[in-house]
């Protein structure tokens, strides 16, 4: 690689006959250099031809830019960077943009619809493709990213730090891969819930009358959907409750019967002004309730049948309208800075074991993750359970409300 007219240059060896390779040899091995005469020459304009960087939108990973230094230039080039559906107060994504932001100051992030579930922004990559306006990235949920990348929705692209990504949390070509995750608990504001949830069956009882929320819709929000499945693991009373969803479904229909359950989408908002002062949510997303409001003293415990873990997804959208800034954004993502952020978020960052082996992970971070109850471990929904339950929610969740 070289550095010319203050940008860097990757090359390639070309083909030269025979009769010359064998001159300019006996050359270097006579004199020990190639700075001479007709060597000189071969050296400079034959032997080594420029290799121009592949167009941003068909790149798979940094050699296409001949490093991070190249497809930094291209990004301040396109100067824009489209994101959807990035709370600020979600896995700290407010520092993990502003530190993007002033990393870049050349680059202008537009985050749109902060709010959106992962089926409306795969939605929006539909509707707005060929607009500048397009997502250029998204952060959706395992069976979403499956969809969009089966749609055609979705480019390869593999990071710097691909190797530190267990196997099964990528697609093996990259058009997605595991970012940051966590494990489903039950928040509660103390000052209104007086007697401690520390089941999910405890949510049943009369005395949370009007209290229980989920963070969405189950048939379209991955954080709504892995609450529900812990739910239905707790009343199924093992995986057959993840194999079949609709257990989970009869006890929403036994919580609302009961009064307990609201059918309102948890937020900091609703927390704040006491409409939800429980739900069941991600860990990581609980520490923005506890900042909701000062009259909330927010506490989280994981239910004492089992921890329903996941991890949400990263994709570059095929049809980027700034190609080069989605796939910086990607390399940023999976740095070590941007993975410690996710991590001081209360997220589990997907290198985190690496990282962790690595020394680079943020120990004060690290130490600050909820622990585990006595006997609990963490489950996984496959991909069949997840794909199967948001297929029965497209019909049994509307009938239930």
């Amino acid at each position: 690689m070289e550095k010319k007219d203050g940008k860097w240059h990757s090359y390639r060896r070309v083909n030269l006959p025979k009769t010359i390779w064998r001159f300019a040899v006996r050359i270097s091995r006579r004199s020990g250099l190639l700075v001479s005469g007709i060597a000189t020459a071969l050296a400079a304009s034959v032997m080594l031809a420029p290799v121009q960087a592949a167009d941003s939108s068909t790149a798979t990973s940094l050699a296409d830019f001949g490093g991070l230094a190249g497809l930094e230039a291209k990004c301040k080039a396109e100067g824009q960077l489209n994101v959807i559906a990035l709370p600020r107060d979600w896995a700290n994504y407010g520092e993990v943009i502003d530190t993007f932001i002033r990393k870049y100051p050349e680059v202008n992030v537009d985050s749109q619809n902060p709010e959106a579930s992962s089926a409306q922004e795969l939605a929006a990559v539909r509707q707005l493709k060929g607009s500048n306006r397009s997502p250029d990235v998204v952060d959706v949920g395992l069976p979403f990213a499956v969809a969009g990348a089966a749609e055609g929705l979705f480019a390869p692209y593999k990071v710097a730090t691909w190797d530190d990504i267990p196997a099964g949390a990528k697609e093996k070509t990259g058009l997605y891969f595991s970012d940051y995750g966590g494990v489903i608990a039950i928040g509660y504001d103390a000052n209104k819930v007086k007697v401690a949830p520390k089941s999910i069956k405890d949510l049943a009882n009369p005395r949370y009358k009007n209290q229980v929320a989920l963070n969405g819709n189950p048939s379209s929000a991955s954080a709504a959907r892995n609450g529900l499945f812990a739910i239905s693991y707790a009343y199924a009373g093992g995986k057959k409750g993840l194999d079949d969803i609709t257990f989970g479904v009869d006890a929403i229909k036994a919580w609302k019967k009961a009064g307990t359950f609201l059918p309102v989408q948890a937020s900091s908002a609703t927390v704040a002004n006491g409409q939800t002062p429980i739900t069941l949510d991600w860990d990581y997303l609980q520490d923005k309730y506890a900042k909701s409001s000062t009259k909330v003293k927010w506490k989280k415990v994981i239910p004492s049948e089992v921890a329903i873990g996941g991890y949400y997804q990263q994709a570059v959208v095929k049809t980027a309208p700034n190609p080069a800034c989605a796939r910086l954004w990607m390399e940023y993502l999976y740095s070590d800075q941007a993975q410690n952020l996710w991590l001081a978020g209360g997220a589990r960052p997907i290198r985190l074991d690496a990282m962790q082996k690595a020394g680079t992970a943020n120990k004060k971070y690290l130490a600050g993750l909820p622990k585990l109850p006595a006997g609990v471990t963490v489950v996984y929904p496959t991909l069949k359970q997840q794909t199967d339950a948001t297929a029965k929610l497209a019909t049994l969740w509307g009938k239930l409300n």
